[in-house]
């Protein structure tokens, strides 16, 4: 595995096997480069999973330790034997190349907006969650939650280019955020319930509404652990308590009254959804969770869109001949369909996948229905103007969407700016158009604008290399 990884980090496998004098002996020297290489290897894995950052103790053991079998190499008597000699350098080429990998990766500007945006969530919380319960305050804001939100939307979209380090620093930093973005949406809907029930109600209710007010304390815990925010608890004890509240819940007798039963059912239910919180501490190490190209609902998105893009390729080339008769309607909207339907997980990077996924597929629905909405138009000679004019538009954006669909580049290209600057053309013209009161004119010149404004976004999206 090792090996594996360091052909694929340096292009060719450390050779430390070589035998000398006639392959009967191994040579000393040769000896301990192999030594150092069995180092260089089980390194060379803890170096390619290391996501922290410079500032960390496990960053420090890391250098400290490639930087001891540097010396060792160094040291290592070649006799002047080329065999050795060769050896000899490409061991430190690997430990060179591993320090570098980690330095890079640690540093890296897309791990220091990961490290940037983890802090501001700390903030965030600190101000909006600690602070206001030790100060007896409850209330969770609508503010706080939009605030937690646009910082998972944020964090998506920090580019990692398939570094894994990186990815896996992103994974972990998006599993806490959404985690307390959970708990916060969690405790806001609480805030909108009904009040506990009477104490009078039942013998079991004021133990339940004792319970209540124990994990509300134990939501701002359970932030507060997520976030770094606690130094004296851990997910461990606060797991212990959670799980000793659920026994004590299930020992109560609540029989013959269903409206306890059901307000237990409710509490339990809310300690159930803090409890899975709390197994974070190993997210990010499972290739599984962070390499989203494994997972189901990933492939399935691509599979729809691998066969959008056939849909497209065969739609647009008959369209090019003249006769626009390829029309696969029904099949797009069954792919929206399935698309609708792919699960999520509450996984803002699926959730983008699907998004975009989805617009594409809008994107083509649009422009099959604009075309065929030109073919069937049959003006008479009493029609509006305005009228004709935005149809003229109609046209001319209807040409222009067929090349944003395949358009493929970037936007510092000049197919992309020729592109946007006619799709801002075609909206100052219908700027232009003065509907004189014709209400026909009026809607349709409405929905033109809105038909450019969509294709103008496509376009900006097909071009923000964003990545899941």
């Amino acid at each position: 595995m090792a090996v594996r990884w360091l052909c694929s980090l340096f292009g060719k496998p450390f050779d430390g096997g070589k035998r000398m004098d006639n392959g009967s002996q191994l040579h000393p020297s040769m000896a301990r480069l192999q030594e150092i290489q069995q180092e260089v290897a089980r390194l060379g894995q803890q170096v390619c999973a290391f996501s922290g950052l410079q500032s960390d103790r496990e960053y420090r053991r890391l250098e400290r330790e490639l930087s001891r079998l540097q010396m060792e190499t160094d040291q290592v008597e070649t006799e002047g034997k080329a065999e050795l000699q060769r050896a000899r350098k490409q061991a430190a080429q690997e430990l060179e190349g591993l320090l570098r990998y980690l330095e890079e990766n640690a540093t890296h500007p897309s791990r220091l907006a990961i490290e940037e945006l983890s802090q501001e969530a700390q903030r965030l919380v600190e101000q909006g969650v600690v602070e206001p319960q030790r100060a007896g305050a409850a209330e969770i804001g609508d503010e706080l939650v939009d605030a937690v939100q646009e910082l998972v939307l944020r964090l998506t979209q920090v580019k990692t280019g398939g570094r894994v380090p990186l990815r896996k620093a992103r994974y972990r930093a998006l599993t806490r955020v959404c985690a307390v973005q959970d708990v916060i949406e969690g405790r806001a809907r609480q805030q909108t319930l009904p009040l506990p029930l009477s104490e009078g109600t039942h013998a079991a209710v004021q133990r339940i509404n004792q319970v209540m007010v124990q994990v509300s304390g134990a939501r701002s815990q359970l932030v507060a652990l997520l976030m770094g925010l606690s130094g004296r608890d851990s997910c461990a004890h606060l797991s212990r308590v959670l799980t000793e509240l659920l026994v004590e819940l299930d020992a109560l007798d609540v029989s013959g009254n269903a409206s306890v039963r059901n307000y237990r059912k409710r509490v339990v239910e809310e300690i159930n959804g803090l409890l899975k919180h709390l197994d974070l501490e190993g997210e990010g190490d499972d290739t599984c969770r962070y390499d989203l190209a494994q997972n189901d609902s990933i492939r399935q998105i691509e599979a729809v869109r691998g066969r959008v893009a056939q849909l497209q390729g065969e739609m647009l080339r008959q369209g090019g001949a003249g006769e626009f008769s390829f029309r696969p309607k029904a099949e797009l909207q069954s792919l929206l369909t399935h698309l609708d339907q792919v699960d999520t997980a509450r996984n803002p990077c699926i959730r983008e996948a699907r998004r975009r996924a989805v617009l594409e597929l809008q994107a083509l629905i649009t422009f099959l229905d604009l075309r065929e909405g030109l073919e069937r138009r049959q003006p008479g000679p009493e029609e509006h103007p305005s009228h004709r004019a935005v149809w003229q538009v109609l046209a001319s954006l209807s040409d222009l969407q067929a090349q944003v669909l395949c358009f493929d580049g970037k936007r510092a290209d000049k197919s992309y700016m020729m592109l946007e600057e006619l799709l801002t053309k075609q909206l100052l013209a219908l700027d232009a158009v003065d509907p004189q009161g014709d209400p026909m004119t009026k809607a349709a010149r409405k929905q033109a604008v809105k038909l450019a404004q969509n294709i103008l976004s496509y376009l900006d999206m097909k071009t923000d290399e964003w990545e899941y």
